[in-house]
């Protein structure tokens, strides 16, 4: 046999399926790869994947059922018998939390992350929690933001532009992220977006192409790899709960978990957390916290990228302003007179544009078993939540009415101490 055939039956097949695997990419059709189980819906809900926060398709169809998007960050990851997706599955409640965000993700992926479901965000309700750890001096980091960056909902972006200032804030920021820019010619029509200008007709045909390409690989590869650990934990959870709903029950139940799984240490955080975390640096931790200032920071700008698209998508929205742990913070020195300043100037960017439905629980640090850990809500605070988030979803809302201010982009409003607030009125 000549050599040339004997390649051919090795490497055959193989070439024969890339230009299959390619024809499939490049093709207008779906080959009906466009369909999500229910079962795969109900596991990327709470899986905190990044293939499922940074595709497409799975989060468009479970958002046009009956899933609602939980937009935050690490505390997703905090699985007890009070989180919002355990107490939704146990009670049936006519809503599921769709869980979008694990550790590091901040507003700027967020706002990328609406891009490739605005549809679904129209006329929809949201949650979003508002961690005043993302507003550190220099925002969000490079590394984390890059972990989580999509090139497929930055062509979905860059095919709806309309050279807003939103548009323009969003260019500049995006062009200033490593993995923003790695695409050279996506990078050069970033740049003109930034500039004001349209991208040229070349760059849009690049644009289109790259969506194409990438919308289809979603299609064919984000149903797979999804780890369904997650939904076997909250299965499990919803176990230590009572057959009916009832608010002080639970409450009480919450207390009893929490100090049961807060015995290690004197600042009710829980032994895991205190084992795996804390114990071993324990001591040099003591008055670390007392720099920290989370009132100026270029988050606040790319706050205001999410709060724009949801008003231009008319979203209503629940937010939810955690606490920190006042043991924690006295132990280490974190100011609350400096989280009641963050605090005055978030809700003033959020309630002048017409974003009145907050759950904010940032004094709520100090209540037994609200939290579980330093940051994170826990037990009896999952609970506090839930009875500002459940109503809000089950029932009908009034349409809210937004006024967006672009000042909210300036570098005058990242640095302005909260005191003068009435000064940038």
């Amino acid at each position: 046999m000549k050599v040339s055939k004997r390649l051919f039956k090795i490497f055959g097949p193989i070439l024969v399926a890339a230009i299959l695997l390619l024809a499939v990419l490049l093709s207008p059709f779906s080959f009906g790869l466009n369909h999500v189980s229910k079962t795969t819906e109900e596991t990327a809900a709470v899986s905190l994947s990044p293939n499922v926060l940074k595709g497409r398709l799975v989060k468009r169809q479970a958002l046009s059922d009956n899933y609602v998007p939980f937009f935050g960050s690490s505390e997703w990851s905090r699985f007890d018998p009070m989180h919002p997706s355990v107490l939704a599955a146990k009670y049936h409640r006519n809503y599921r939390p769709f869980l979008l965000g694990a550790r590091g993700t901040q507003s700027l992926t967020q706002y990328f992350a609406m891009q490739s479901v605005k549809k679904q965000l129209t006329n929809k309700k949201a949650v979003f929690v508002i961690s005043p750890q993302w507003f550190v001096p220099k925002g969000t980091r490079t590394d984390a933001f890059g972990y989580y960056y999509s090139p497929l909902q930055t062509t979905d972006w860059l095919q709806t532009e309309k050279n807003t200032q939103m548009d323009r804030y969003a260019a500049k920021r995006l062009l200033q992220m490593p993995s923003g820019s790695s695409d050279k010619v996506l990078a050069g029509a970033l740049a003109r977006v930034a500039a004001g200008f349209k991208p040229t007709s070349a760059q849009r045909a690049y644009i289109n192409y790259k969506a194409r390409v990438l919308g289809s690989e979603d299609e064919f590869f984000s149903k797979f790899g999804i780890a369904g650990k997650n939904l076997k934990t909250v299965k499990h959870q919803e176990t230590f709960l009572p057959t009916t709903y009832n608010y002080n029950a639970l409450d009480k139940l919450g207390g009893k978990i929490g100090k049961e799984q807060t015995t290690s240490n004197d600042l009710e955080i829980s032994n895991k957390f205190w084992r795996t975390q804390l114990r071993r640096n324990y001591k040099r931790l003591k008055n670390s916290q007392t720099h920290l200032d989370y009132t100026k920071s270029p988050e606040f700008a790319d706050f205001q990228l999410v709060l724009n698209q949801f008003a231009k998508n008319n979203t209503n929205v629940m937010f939810i302003i955690p606490p920190i742990n006042q043991r924690w913070a006295n132990y280490t020195g974190l100011s609350m007179d400096m989280i009641k300043q963050f605090d005055t100037k978030i809700r003033y960017q959020l309630e002048s544009q017409g974003f009145t439905n907050i759950c904010d629980l940032s004094q709520n640090g100090d209540e037994d078993y609200f939290m579980t850990d330093t940051i994170h809500l826990g037990w009896r605070g999952w609970l506090a939540v839930d009875q500002k988030v459940d109503p809000f979803l089950s029932k009908k809302q009034t349409t809210p009415t937004y006024k967006i201010n672009t000042q909210f982009y300036t570098k005058k409003w990242q640095q302005l101490d909260p005191n003068d607030i009435n000064e940038f009125k």
